[in-house]
């Protein structure tokens, strides 16, 4: 038996995807342009944003852990694995389907223990979260190590005036053949929008392909990739006075008709959106009313005379605007999105 479609879907759109890889493909320049897919493609779904990222020409792919690399094995694809190697992952991680970042002296000497052949290496330039220090490699610590990308990371790129770039950017130029890494890279979505200097030879977009706008370069080149839906469970004629919702925090002002819908803060959509959120169907926009619940919004829908159970609306998803309304990072409006969702690439 077969499980019923879900009730909330999230339509995904392949070409904006693409179309945004390739933007940032030209905006980096000479540099090879990979694609983090890590925390699941963003929530979009790895396997997917893979596929199609690699079939437009992404050639490198960088995900947190050994088990998110294992869902992109067989096919073929070039894959780092950012936080490195535990002692847990040893087993695998060797003759597994992708390179470790190492991030520190203790993973350099794990890897060469346990045999470890080609890899990706972190260097701290100033953000003080992982990495080894220009320090160490200056004493030797990579020497004799199969390095293919020596990376790093920008504490504030989306800040472009921030001195810390041009530190950042200044110390990792500082360490070009200094190692046996055939590749540098530094620069992340708002990373490329700081020009040439900090593309070196791989840039590692991740906001961006999937719409978040990570600069003010990318407008007008990044297109939204994500739409959420839910199907509604109700219709409802409230009368003028009623409440709707917990707490009685919207109290309708005459009579209306409002929608139900199969989606709340379980699903990623936040109690934040209460009583500003967005709907639409056809082109018509319609607001959120009331608090979101754990799997329920309303909206109102006196526009929709025709909106019934089990029709689909879409939700204002745009991520920078989303971002602006919520308080949420574009990251989180992402990530955020719940395992409840059926992912539909259209």
């Amino acid at each position: 038996m077969t499980d019923p479609a879900a009730p909330l879907r999230l339509i995904l759109d392949s070409e904006a995807l693409v179309s945004n890889w390739r933007a940032l493909a030209r905006m980096s320049g000479r540099a090879a342009c990979g694609a983090a897919v890590k925390a699941n493609g963003y929530g979009l779904g790895a396997t997917g944003v893979a596929q199609r990222l690699a079939a437009a020409g992404c050639r490198d792919f960088f995900v947190a852990s050994w088990g998110e690399a294992a869902e992109l094995a067989g096919q073929g694809l070039s894959v780092t694995v950012l936080h490195g190697v535990r002692d847990e992952d040893m087993a695998i991680a060797p003759h597994g389907p992708a390179r470790p970042m190492l991030n520190s002296a203790d993973q350099v000497r794990r890897w060469r223990e346990g045999g470890g052949g080609r890899c990706d290496v972190m260097v701290d330039t100033g953000m003080n979260r992982l990495g080894v220090a220009p320090a160490e490699i200056a004493a030797g610590l990579l020497d004799g190590l199969e390095i293919e990308v020596l990376a790093s990371h920008l504490a504030s790129a989306d800040e472009p005036d921030s001195p810390l770039n041009v530190a950042q950017c200044a110390e990792f130029t500082a360490l070009r053949g200094r190692t046996s890494a055939k590749r540098m890279s530094l620069a992340n979505s708002a990373g490329i929008a700081l020009g040439a200097d900090y593309a070196f030879d791989l840039t590692r977009p991740g906001i961006s392909l999937y719409g978040g706008i990570a600069a003010e370069a990318h407008r007008g080149a990044i297109r939204p990739v994500v739409t959420p839906q839910a199907q509604v469970l109700q219709r409802r004629r409230v009368p003028a006075g009623g409440i709707v919702g917990y707490n009685g925090t919207f109290v309708v002002p005459r009579d209306m008709d409002v929608a139900v819908l199969n989606i709340g803060y379980a699903d990623g959509y936040l109690r934040c959106f209460s009583s500003k959120g967005m709907a639409r169907v056809d082109g018509v926009d319609v607001p959120v009313i009331g608090r979101i619940s754990m799997d329920l919004t309303a909206i109102a829908v006196d526009a929709l005379p025709g909106l019934g159970e089990g029709d689909w609306v879409s939700l204002d998803y745009d991520l920078p605007a989303t971002s602006a309304l919520s308080g949420l990072s574009q990251y989180e409006l992402l990530t955020g999105l719940g395992r409840r969702f059926d992912r539909v690439w259209d």
